[in-house]
């Protein structure tokens, strides 16, 4: 049996340690006993890109914010799908993340952080949505396992009834908000639509294959 190597740690900025595990071919990226992220299950972070690029119709050069690099997989999947006038503001708290993927993780990143339509940030999505106003055609959000702070209690805030409204905020007219979840979660489904958004809520699967658990994307239009 192949032995799980521990590659790198991390400490999310007022938040708890995340860990980097090898297996073989395959890397994880663990929160005490939480696996938030895998190369062996894609599909769902691959699912937030392409359902969003096709919910932005013929726009020719739309502007993405995409909150939490992770393992790249939303990030490449939209570059596949954006034409070249397309920009993607791409915005990671944790340093070590962009690190991992020009190192240990390097063959999976594929170049795609050195994409000329992708900027940049490290910092804190909520903040760089408060900044904002009527600046992108979709936000994309999967910086927790679901609606609530997992990684650090400070993104509670991008849940809440005022973190919505900084998105809407942020968006411009028919701009689409859609945030990934491991699971359903009513009373956030709730929120958004009392924040003024008319939300789908649609069913993947983990796995590219069509196969594993079932994870949930919200699409909240403006």
């Amino acid at each position: 049996m192949i032995p799980r190597e521990l590659i790198g740690t991390a400490m999310a900025p007022g938040g708890s340690e995340l860990r980097l595990f090898r297996h073989g071919d395959d890397h994880m990226i663990v929160l005490d006993r939480n696996e938030l992220m895998s190369t062996r299950m894609s599909g769902s972070e691959e699912a937030l890109a392409v359902m969003t690029c096709e919910r932005l119709g013929a726009n020719r050069a739309p502007h993405l914010l995409v909150g939490g690099y992770g393992m790249g997989f939303t990030l490449r999947a939209a570059l596949a799908r954006l034409p070249p006038g397309a920009r993607i503001t791409l915005v990671e708290l944790v340093p070590e993340i962009i690190a991992w993927a020009r190192g240990p993780m390097a063959t999976l990143t594929a170049g795609c952080l050195d994409d000329p339509r992708v900027h940049l940030i490290a910092g804190d999505v909520a903040a760089t949505i408060v900044a904002a106003r009527r600046r992108y055609d979709a936000i994309l959000l999967d910086v927790d396992n679901g609606p609530d702070g997992l990684t650090r209690a400070a993104n509670n805030q991008i849940y809440a009834m005022a973190g919505l409204a900084a998105a809407r905020d942020a968006l411009k007219p028919g701009g689409v908000l859609a945030i990934w979840s491991a699971a359903r979660d009513r009373a956030f489904a709730k929120r958004l639509k009392a924040s003024g958004f008319k939300v789908e809520e649609v069913t993947v699967r983990a796995r590219s294959n069509g196969k594993g658990p079932r994870h949930v994307i919200w699409f909240a239009s403006s």
